[in-house]
């Protein structure tokens, strides 16, 4: 709701809950130098009352439904975050490919006997290819994370891999190298790094440095692990997100608001996804750390049905 929220605040202009407060006088310190028109104060009214409903949302269906185990919420927000990953992984793919050849087109000078002058001019400013090109083959990812159940990991490193390996092959037999190619090398290297973190804690997959955790027992283990969750791997993740969307000129808001592309002139132009990649990770860990929360709830009060981590995934 907070990223949701976001999007409101700066890209539909939306006056935010801390604004709405601050003009009621609740939060004196946030009024706003002029007061809130009609229009405004209904959205204000709305967005505070989103956070009301997913607070009370999740009280009402916990009230509703305790016959159901802990082990049952924690894989649906494990599908959850699944979801997310799922569908930022295609948009990289789609994306990567999409601009790649765009790149490759503009920096050969093609593009305008293939699209006409007008069209190239505007594949060359950046709004124009991010809100035409970019956000449709994002929706395209979505949509097709519907459909699959794979996380395709696998199929991204080895792609990072061809990717690398076309840079060398192109330098160093036909003596040609463009920025793009590097740019694509970052953009899906960055992709499989902090959209995998998710997956590897789900898999119990990130390197633990042991000196005590291996001895405890099975309840102490999921002791730890909450107040782990809660006090480091939490906290971290609303600090990456409080920090990179609290304003415009946020370290993941500015780059998305103006599409911001590097300065290698013909690269590629998907720097300000790389920062929409930090808002994922922040977003799919939090919801992955809360189902390990639930998880170790259910370890700590003995439930059955404790998953068992495969030993090739742990560390």
């Amino acid at each position: 709701m907070f990223a949701l929220n976001n999007y409101l605040i700066f890209w539909l202009d939306w006056p935010s809950m801390i604004t709405f407060l601050g003009d009621l006088g609740i939060l004196p310190g946030a009024a706003p130098k002029q007061p809130l028109d009609g229009t405004a104060t209904i959205l204000g009214a709305l967005q505070t009352l989103s956070y009301l409903l997913c607070i009370l949302g999740a009280a009402i269906y916990t009230k509703r439904t305790p016959e159901k185990p802990l082990r049952h919420d924690s894989q649906t927000m494990v599908g959850i975050a699944a979801y997310i990953i799922r569908a930022s992984f295609w948009a990289v793919i789609f994306v990567g490919l999409a601009d790649m050849v765009i790149s490759f087109l503009r920096v050969e000078d093609l593009l305008p006997a293939i699209f006409g002058d007008d069209l190239a001019t505007a594949l060359g400013r950046s709004q124009f290819r991010g809100a035409y090109v970019h956000i449709p083959l994002v929706l395209a990812g979505c949509v097709t994370a519907a459909f699959t159940r794979s996380l395709g990991f696998t199929w991204l490193a080895l792609l990072v891999v061809a990717a690398e390996l076309s840079i060398v092959l192109s330098r160093f037999i036909f003596s040609y190298e463009q920025a793009f190619q590097g740019d694509l090398v970052r953009f899906w290297y960055g992709a499989l790094f902090l959209f995998a973190s998710a997956y590897t804690l789900y898999e119990d997959g990130h390197v633990r440095v042991d000196v005590l955790y291996a001895g405890l027992t099975s309840r102490m283990k999921g002791l730890v692990n909450i107040w782990g969750s809660l006090l480091l791997g939490m906290s971290l993740c609303v600090t990456v997100l409080a920090i990179g969307m609290w304003g415009k000129t946020s370290i993941i808001n500015s780059p998305l608001l103006s599409f911001e592309v590097s300065q290698s002139g013909f690269g590629m132009y998907v720097k300000y996804l790389m920062a929409g990649f930090l808002g994922i990770f922040a977003i799919s860990m939090m919801i992955q750390f809360a189902s390990y929360i639930l998880e170790s709830l259910a370890d700590y009060r003995e439930e059955p049905g404790k998953r068992e981590i495969a030993e090739a995934s742990a560390h």
